[in-house]
């Protein structure tokens, strides 16, 4: 089975629209499609970022909470995650350890100027949404 990190962003773009591809994504774990890689520190900045005030007049706190509390319970949470610079961003570089240490296929994100450019990491696939989508509907998915 596919092991898969999705960055803070596609989470919380999940949250936002339940008619959206990062909701699809997201359900598709759910229903035990994939396995889904995070870590304390991703789990920290959802958190954090859940809790922006622009972000709370379209996702409350009972939302954000099992988000969170779903994540932890049936989520894969590595820790000890690698020392890694590929990113002038610290939580881009976090995003990319969380995934190294998961031992992810894939980082799911939307995030074109700081880690989709990168392609490929340590024979992780760094994809956008309906690109993981497409995989996951393929044969071989």
């Amino acid at each position: 089975m596919q092991r898969i990190v999705l960055d803070t962003n596609v989470l919380v773009s999940s949250l936002l629209n339940k008619q959206s591809k990062p909701y699809l994504l997201y359900r598709t774990w759910n229903e035990g499609k994939y396995i889904l890689v995070t870590s304390p520190e991703q789990l920290e900045e959802l958190e954090r970022v859940l809790s922006y005030p622009k972000l709370r007049k379209y996702i409350n706190e009972s939302q954000a909470r099992t988000m969170v509390s779903g994540l932890w319970n049936q989520a894969d949470v590595v820790s000890e995650l690698p020392y890694v610079e590929y990113s002038n961003d610290l939580t881009d570089n976090r995003i990319i350890a969380t995934a190294i240490a998961g031992k992810a296929t894939y980082l799911v994100t939307g995030d074109k100027r700081d880690l989709l450019h990168l392609v490929i990491v340590e024979n992780i696939q760094i994809v956008t949404v309906h690109q993981m989508l497409a995989i996951l509907q393929s044969p071989s998915g």
